[in-house]
Parts: structure tokens; C-alpha cells; sequence
């Protein structure tokens, strides 16, 4: 049997790009993505503690260390979020492997939500609105108020953030 990588060099890109469309242009990153596939977390850890931090965090059981320096929470893509450096930045964290939405409400404070919409289970599609007040889905329109853990979004509480570093338990 193949692996995706073998079948994407011997097709000819045209037809793959016709068959795949926009998929095929983000399955031709240079080197083995086998083990990416293999691990969701996209490198943040297997969930056994022996993580490394290329995407900047490592998991030990649910219990996730991040490193708020790091790019994917100082300064994310557009579609995670705003990023965690300033009060009222917030992001997803379902793109990078966390499943959480984290809200910056204080320069020592991170909030973290369960970021499964209890409207249809969707994880991937959110923004922050009424001046951070409000999560909303984006998939169906649902909303979350954040001041609160009786929105409907599951609060996880992690301790303040020591030296740029947030742990935070998802259960």
C-alpha cells in the first residue's frame, strides 16, 4: 500500500490538482508528513508526556503546557484567532491540536473554553465578538457569552500564566 506522499509524486499534477483541488496544494509540504498524519497534535506531543514543542505546547495526558511565546499563540494565523500576547486576544487552538478557545482577559490570565458548539459539535470555525464578550460560531450563528463558565461552553480554569507559560487541563 502507498502512502500519500508516493501516490502524489507519481500522479500527474494536473489531474491531481483538477481531482483535489485545494487539498493537493497542502498535501505537497516537503518532508514526511506520515507521522503528522499519525499524531493530530501537529507536533505538540503524543499525549504521553514525550511531546516536543514545534508547535509550542506539549501534552501529558489532558494536560497541556504552552509556551505563550511561541508564533502559533503570540501571533497565529488569521483563522485561529488574534493571538494571546494582549488583554482580549483570543484563539482556537483546534487547528494545532488543543481542544480548547483561549481568551486573554488579563495580563496575567488566559481563559480556556471547550471549543466544541453544543449546537452541532463543531470545533474549527469561531470568532470573537460584542468587544470580546462572545464567542460565536460561525457554522450555525450560535453564541457563548465568555464572562461566564453557564454559557454553554465548558470552562476549563488554569492557573495564571507563570513566566509565558500557560497549563491547562481539558477534561
Amino acid at each position: 500500500m502507498k502512502n500519500r506522499r508516493s501516490f502524489l509524486k507519481e500522479v500527474c499534477p494536473t489531474v491531481a490538482f483538477a481531482f483535489f483541488g485545494v487539498s493537493f496544494l497542502e498535501a505537497c509540504s516537503s518532508g514526511d508528513d506520515d507521522a503528522a498524519i499519525a499524531n493530530p497534535n501537529n507536533g505538540g506531543g503524543t499525549g504521553t508526556g514525550s511531546g516536543n514543542t514545534d508547535s509550542g505546547f506539549t501534552v501529558n495526558g489532558n494536560t497541556y503546557t504552552i509556551d505563550l511565546t511561541h508564533s502559533n499563540f503570540s501571533n497565529p494565523p488569521s483563522n485561529m484567532g488574534s493571538g494571546l500576547s494582549n488583554v482580549g486576544g483570543w484563539m482556537n487552538g483546534h487547528s494545532i491540536g488543543i481542544p480548547a478557545l483561549f481568551l486573554r482577559i488579563s495580563s496575567t490570565e488566559i481563559q480556556a473554553y471547550s471549543n466544541e458548539c453544543t449546537h452541532q459539535n463543531k470545533r474549527d470555525w469561531w470568532e470573537l465578538i460584542d468587544n470580546g464578550s462572545t464567542f460565536k460560531c460561525k457554522h450555525h450563528g450560535s453564541t457563548y457569552a465568555t464572562d461566564n463558565c453557564n454559557s454553554g461552553l465548558k470552562c476549563y480554569n488554569p492557573p495564571p500564566i507563570s513566566e509565558n507559560t500557560l497549563t491547562v487541563t481539558i477534561s
